[in-house]
């Protein structure tokens, strides 16, 4: 595939992830797909044969593919400070978007997790890779409970997300984050 081909598929993933991220998977048409992304209409085929589906689950992946690069580029010895630092960008997000967008997974799992198996492995796939980031970070921290703790900050993270967009305020995760700092 050539540089345009490249661009254009990229465009398209973009504009998948935000539209779904705001409005969700069935709150997001393929029209509004094109019409944000500026690309040709025959491209989304060509690009993605399997569809919305196909476009969906690989903007999930990618976007569960940026989160757990933003944990694993901090250095082990200090999940307190790697979960604050997830927080932080996820509360950054958020305001930055007029609470429109948080997790960039969760909308997605809650809309079509339990009736498409497709986007279900790609969301599971996406957060099992943010849970095995946090368990080598606890793990290099000395902690033996890594895994239950791994998967109860994944939750409280996720948990705060929602909360902070519901009130539309960071003071979730900030809350979150202390509970944190206090359980490690």
């Amino acid at each position: 595939m050539g540089a345009k081909g490249t661009e254009t598929r990229c465009q398209l993933i973009s504009a998948t992830r935000g539209l779904v991220e705001k409005h969700g998977y069935f709150g997001t048409g393929l029209n509004q797909i094109i019409e944000t992304s500026g690309a040709p209409r025959g491209s989304l085929y060509f690009h993605f044969p399997g569809g919305k589906d196909q476009l969906v689950a690989e903007a999930v992946a990618q976007a569960g593919n940026e989160i757990a690069a933003l944990i694993d580029a901090i250095e082990p010895g200090d999940t307190a400070a790697a979960a604050t630092s997830l927080l932080t960008a996820f509360g950054d997000r958020l305001e930055a978007s007029q609470w429109q967008q948080g997790c960039p997974v969760a909308t997605v799992t809650l809309d079509v997790s339990a009736a498409n198996d497709t986007i279900q492995a790609e969301c599971a796939a996406a957060y099992a890779r943010w849970e095995e980031a946090l368990r080598i970070r606890l793990q290099a921290d000395g902690r033996s409970d890594a895994a239950d703790l791994a998967a109860a900050i994944l939750a409280m993270i996720e948990g705060g997300l929602l909360l902070a967009r519901a009130q539309r305020s960071r003071a979730p995760l900030e809350r979150v984050a202390r509970t944190i700092r206090t359980m490690l």
